[in-house]
């Protein structure tokens, strides 16, 4: 299995010869031997790198603070220009000194990443640059076939809605590449878009399939366990339960000081848990990045995939959600801005405020997600 940029200089070196280069990327521009984008394009003959743009999480990927500056690589002394808290003017600028702009980045396969958003600015102001886009594309590493969750219902603008600004599910199965031709669509950019697809991938193939080695796509993406509860557990996030940051255990825990595990797994709709062991565990966050409970014993459950073909995230989401509140009613907490942001809207939080049954809230997903797969499918590469 090659990556976008192996087919890319292996296959369609054309497409960059003689041009200079820009190039979005973080740590997860690798090949299947773990090279850089950055030095492989560097030796490339007959075309130029000029200027590094970088992600939420920085060009390194270790970062995870609002804000970043631009900078420096160290290795090339490339200008990076931040996307997630540099200078805009500067960083627009600077597509003056490119032909071409390249985007490589290991996207998660869930609505709430912020790297299609990071996507969608740059393809904006490259087109108004003038200059082509080609995404070298990665796998989804939860695969390309499950979709589940609710669907946002119309695209937003990713400069304010930078947390799931596309019409699509919480689990959405499709590639980077997928997904820059939908946003090239939906947002009317107009783009001159060229995807350089993974070359010996299929939907069905989760990322421990393929020959490419794993490379945190963000501090608290450990492994691919982890990915695979992101696309339900991170609604946790917008409320006052910890998901295991601070801990090597991200996403795949969840805990709370006042939380009993027992209580909670009673009153959990046993519907939810189809291809997923959740058991009683405890952690210590250790500087969490949430800021929650940081150097507190928690008490709370781990999460283990048994099944990923039957395994879904976001209802096992929700109804921990359910449980906890039912369990705990004075001390569990919405955050309300920030659930509703990552639910795309208040409907779901309203409708566990109100108590509503589990297979009602997640039958009233049935129908977005029948239009979602019809409307992806145009967009679908693999």
């Amino acid at each position: 299995m090659r990556p976008g940029i192996e087919v890319l200089l292996s296959d369609s070196a054309h497409l960059i010869a003689s041009k200079r280069l820009g190039l979005l990327t973080n740590n997860t521009g690798v090949d299947h031997l773990g090279r850089r984008d950055v030095d492989l394009l560097r030796t490339t003959h007959d075309a130029r790198l000029t200027v590094l743009f970088s992600p939420e999480h920085g060009f390194r990927g270790t970062e995870d603070r609002p804000g970043l500056p631009d900078g420096k690589d160290s290795v090339t002394g490339l200008p990076i220009y931040s996307l997630y808290g540099g200078s805009r003017t500067a960083a627009w600028a600077a597509l003056d000194s490119t032909d071409v702009v390249l985007i490589d980045l290991q996207d998660i396969g869930a609505r709430f990443y912020t790297y299609p958003a990071s996507l969608a600015q740059l393809m904006r102001a490259a087109t108004r640059a003038r200059k082509r886009v080609i995404v070298l594309d990665r796998p989804d590493p939860i695969g390309g076939v499950a979709v589940q969750g609710n669907v946002r219902a119309q695209a937003g603008d990713p400069d304010s809605a930078f947390v799931g600004f596309l019409p699509i599910a919480m689990r959405h199965g499709m590639t980077l590449g997928e997904l820059a031709r939908m946003t090239n669509d939906v947002l009317g950019i107009g783009a001159d878009l060229v995807v350089v697809p993974v070359a010996g991938w299929s939907r069905s193939m989760f990322y421990d399939q393929t020959s490419i080695p794993w490379v945190k796509p963000s501090p608290n993406m450990p492994n691919l366990e982890s990915a695979f509860h992101y696309p339900g557990i991170c609604l946790f996030e917008g409320t006052n339960v910890s998901v295991g940051r601070g801990t090597g255990r991200a996403f795949q825990v969840i805990g709370a000081p006042w939380l009993n595990p027992d209580s909670v797994l009673a009153r959990l709709d046993r519907a939810a848990i189809a291809g997923v062991e959740v058991q009683a565990t405890a952690f210590t966050p250790v500087a969490p990045t949430d800021g929650k409970y940081g150097g507190v014993p928690l008490r709370g459950l781990r999460l283990r995939v048994t099944d990923r073909a039957r395994y879904d995230a976001t209802k096992l989401a929700v109804a921990l959600i359910a449980a906890i509140r039912a369990a705990h009613p004075n001390q569990f907490q919405f955050r309300n801005d920030s659930f509703d942001r990552l639910a795309a809207g208040h409907e779901l939080r309203t409708a566990l405020e109100a108590g509503r049954p589990m297979r009602e809230i997640w039958e009233g997903w049935e129908r977005d997600l029948a239009r979602f797969r019809e409307a992806r499918a145009k967009y679908l590469i693999y």
